[in-house]
């Protein structure tokens, strides 16, 4: 019975050896795998998003740096700012590259009203215009596809001409 008594004192003592090997190698084990799924995770995102494939590219507007359209604000206004669906009050001045001008609501004293975003001006304006606030004036620069393209409106504007407007905006009516 003391030796039966030994043997399984010593079978504990060694089984419990071995239950402390398996967990500290477990513990490695375990750590090494959260290392590696950090460091896969920091080289994957490289601070910019994936998308998965099959999915469709982005529909929205392109900036005006990708369409051509050059803005400047000249006067950044203080009051509401325009938005898609809005009305806009403009005064304007038109002219083409060389500075000829052909057209112009500060010449008639009366401003010009449109909706903004609703495609009744040529693209340049309704990109060019959306983002300024009351009082606010910006020289843009609109090129031909943004504006009439080939289809001029006027013998005062060249087919394919690019714009140039400098737009002060007046008032903005909020969409109800």
């Amino acid at each position: 019975m003391h030796q039966e008594a030994r043997l399984l004192n010593l079978v504990f003592r060694r089984s419990g050896h071995i239950i402390t090997m398996n967990m500290k190698v477990i513990g490695i084990i375990v750590a090494a795998l959260v290392i590696i799924l950090i460091a896969f995770y920091m080289n994957s995102s490289n601070g910019t998003p994936t998308t998965p494939a099959g999915t469709p590219e982005s529909t929205a507007t392109p900036s005006p740096a990708a369409n051509g359209l050059q803005v400047q604000d000249v006067v950044v206004g203080t009051g509401t700012e325009a938005k898609a669906g809005d009305t806009v009050s403009v005064h304007y001045t038109g002219t083409l590259e060389n500075g000829t001008k052909f057209d112009s609501s500060v010449d008639r004293g009366q401003p010009f009203r449109f909706p903004l975003g609703a495609g009744m001006v040529i693209q340049g304006w309704d990109l060019g215009v959306a983002g300024m606030k009351e009082g606010g004036k910006r020289h843009l620069v609109i090129p031909a596809s943004l504006a009439y393209g080939a289809a001029s409106p006027s013998p005062l504007i060249p087919a394919n001409s690019t714009l140039v407007f400098d737009v002060e905006l007046i008032k903005v009516e909020r969409a109800n």
